[in-house]
């Protein structure tokens, strides 16, 4: 005996048959390793990451006398401005400073202090760990202890020469950095 299903019935099957064909194909999200980096800007164990962005932006030089040399002149770092986002492009937030501050959109931040440094690729700002303080507001920045930067871009003083004739002049060069949050596990 032969049954006819109804449309309703094949349409459904059909779905169910796509759904799990592209649940098939999805890997799992990516997540951070830390094994690539130098040791000092390593997050210590008993953290987990609990949020990773992409801040693409702008850091400010100004043209100074050297301290302890007036005679001398180098370009001084004035502050970043870079717009946090998600790894699908959403913007979360924004980073700016000094002193260094990471916002999120739902309206809590936090403020750091550097605790390291390493070199990065040449031409790129240094990968960075900063111990967070406590946050302010409530959401994804409450609970946060430390941030790294890594997978620097850009970034580096301008190469245009800086001297006495050119002092207090002010120069913009564009940069990108990985920002990864990080809580206690």
């Amino acid at each position: 005996m032969h049954k006819t299903l109804s449309v309703a019935t094949r349409l459904a099957a059909v779905a169910a048959v796509t759904l799990l064909g592209a649940c098939a194909g999805m890997a799992p999200a990516p997540v951070f390793s830390q094994d690539s980096l130098p040791d000092t800007v390593k997050v210590p164990a008993g953290h987990r990451v609990v949020l990773e962005t992409v801040g693409v932006g702008e850091i400010t030089y100004e043209c100074r006398a050297k301290v302890g040399d007036a005679m001398a002149f180098e370009w001084a770092f004035v502050g970043p401005r870079a717009d946090l986002n998600g790894r699908d492009g959403k913007k979360l937030g924004t980073y700016f400073g000094p002193p260094a501050t990471w916002a999120s959109n739902d309206g809590s931040r936090i403020t750091g202090t550097q605790v390291a440094v390493a070199p990065a690729k040449p031409g790129s700002i240094p990968l960075q760990l900063v111990r967070a303080n406590p946050a302010t507001g409530n959401g994804a920045m409450t609970g946060v202890s430390f941030v790294q930067r890594v997978a620097t871009v850009g970034g580096v003083a301008p190469a245009l020469p800086c001297d006495a004739a050119g002092a207090g002049r002010k120069e913009v060069v564009k940069y990108q950095a990985d920002y990864i949050f990080w809580k206690p596990a």
